[in-house]
């Protein structure tokens, strides 16, 4: 998964389990940017009678650097809180939901947004830091939609979550909520030893070639979304077109913290919690953690800030994968087996950004610090057609700059690991045939992947939740 249950820590900890970070300038509205960041992994829909949420105990932020040191400049913290409108009951809901304020609503939640400005070098955002970070509450009580019950309990669900959409000083607009998940993966083919269909065939334990499986078509996730004007985000240097500025990218990364201590009283009462906030789960590029860091590293990775994944670079220069594809795909990846040298590629991809002259019209480059950021240069207009496939198949409005919800991460990723990038910087390099073949799935397979209802054209962009009564249980 992109993030889902990366690591064995997070894993046991799904309301802070940062899923899957997405940041590009919005299709319908290019004078601004959509930032999403998801949570709370693998929804079964019909996951009654305690239905998925975000929580109340978790301070969850969105982080931008606009200045290529690695650390940010803006923040956007998120805290919410749960309601009980009935004490006397088990249910979510005792009758149907038909607004935000309804009193068949049993547990609501809501939530602030607060806008954190300054060279943030020691608390990420989550506190004062001597007075060097300036502070602004952007909005408060801010309701939460509910989980899409059924037809009977979200009779509308539609309309319920775009009551959900609130407007915030400045032309930002905010969602916090469930949605269904946008991210899609084999799931099964990738942790089944690299089993990648439609090429099993082809695997070191063969099994004739069949359609690959998309596994989270039917699953929810938590999703806080913002859609920002891009002076906001910009540091005011920013000139619209102008491709080549520095001052056009931006670094993207997101967080979720726990206070450092907690205390059980053992009589059922809510637990007592002090001390600063902690850092346990972060994400900027899809697949960093999950696929890049050692398992023994990844609860360290989750715990520290961008500005030190310089300390994890031989992990993206030699990474794991591409040595396990030639083994596992015996005489398919020959090229890929020879290269030995350091992915300079996949540095510049995930690292540092790709500087001018690499691919025409185009750069993400935050300058020489390593540090795991979704880079986004917010010139580049939205692309009237989308290639699933970003810059490798043209499109240069898609992933690695920024990340589309629609941007085939998995098929992306495993091309560039394979070599196909390589090329970029070694000129001489020629990628195995199949290295440029790797995907999940066929545009034949019961129509194209994603498929249908899974986004939509407007904010927050990711599609209305599989509800509950009409969705199989996983």
């Amino acid at each position: 998964m992109s993030s889902h249950r990366e690591a064995p820590e997070i894993s046991k900890d799904p309301v802070a389990d940062n899923t899957d970070v997405y940041a590009f300038v919005s299709p319908d509205k290019p004078d601004t940017v959509t930032l999403i960041t998801n949570f709370v992994p693998l929804q079964d829909p019909p996951g009654g009678p305690n239905f998925f949420e975000f929580g109340d105990d978790v301070l969850y932020a969105i982080h931008i650097d606009n200045d290529g040191d690695g650390v940010p400049e803006i923040s956007y913290m998120f805290e919410f809180t749960s309601r009980i409108t009935n004490p006397n009951t088990f249910l979510y809901n005792t009758g149907p939901i038909t607004s935000l304020d309804s009193s068949n609503w049993n547990r609501r939640q809501f939530y602030s947004v607060t806008r954190v400005e300054g060279n943030d070098t020691r608390s990420w955002g989550t506190a004062n830091a001597n007075g060097r970070l300036k502070a602004r509450v952007l909005g408060q009580g801010l309701a939460c939609p509910p989980c899409n019950i059924g037809p009977r309990s979200t009779p509308n669900y539609g309309s319920l979550a775009q009551a959900a959409i609130h407007s915030l000083p400045g032309g930002t607009s905010v969602f916090a909520g469930q949605r269904l998940e946008g991210f899609y993966v084999d799931l099964g083919a990738v942790f089944d030893l690299g089993d990648l269909r439609p090429f099993q065939n082809l695997h070191v334990i063969p099994s004739p070639a069949a359609p690959g499986v998309d596994a989270t078509k039917d699953l929810n996730i938590h999703t806080i979304a913002l859609q920002v004007p891009i002076e906001d985000l910009a540091g005011g240097w920013f000139a619209p077109g102008n491709v080549s500025s520095p001052h056009a990218v931006i670094g993207v990364w997101s967080s979720a913290s726990r206070r450092m201590a907690t205390m059980l009283d053992g009589y059922g009462d809510p637990p007592s919690e002090t001390g600063p906030w902690i850092q346990v789960s972060r994400l900027g590029n899809p697949l960093f953690n999950e696929v890049i860091v050692p398992m023994s590293k990844k609860d360290n990775w989750n715990s520290r800030a961008p500005l030190g994944d310089k300390a994890f670079a031989q992990y993206v220069q030699h990474p794991e994968l591409a040595g396990l594809l030639p083994a596992l795909y015996p005489g398919v990846f020959p090229n890929l087996a020879g290269l030995t040298a350091a992915r300079a590629d996949l540095v510049a991809i995930l690292l540092t950004g790709l500087p001018s002259g690499i691919i025409p019209g185009f750069q993400n480059y935050t300058g020489p610090v390593q540090a795991d950021q979704l880079r986004l240069n917010m010139a580049v207009p939205p692309t009237a057609s989308p290639n699933r496939l970003g810059l490798l198949g043209g499109d240069l409005a898609g992933f690695p700059n920024g990340r589309r919800v629609s941007d085939d991460i998995v098929a992306i990723e495993l091309r560039a690991v394979a070599g196909v990038t390589y090329p970029l910087i070694d000129s001489s390099y020629k990628p195995d045939a199949a290295a440029g073949l790797l995907q999940q799935f066929e545009d034949s397979q019961q129509g194209s992947v994603p498929g249908p209802g899974r986004y939509q054209a407007t904010f927050p962009y990711l599609g209305t939740p599989a509800d509950g009564y009409d969705t199989p249980s996983s």
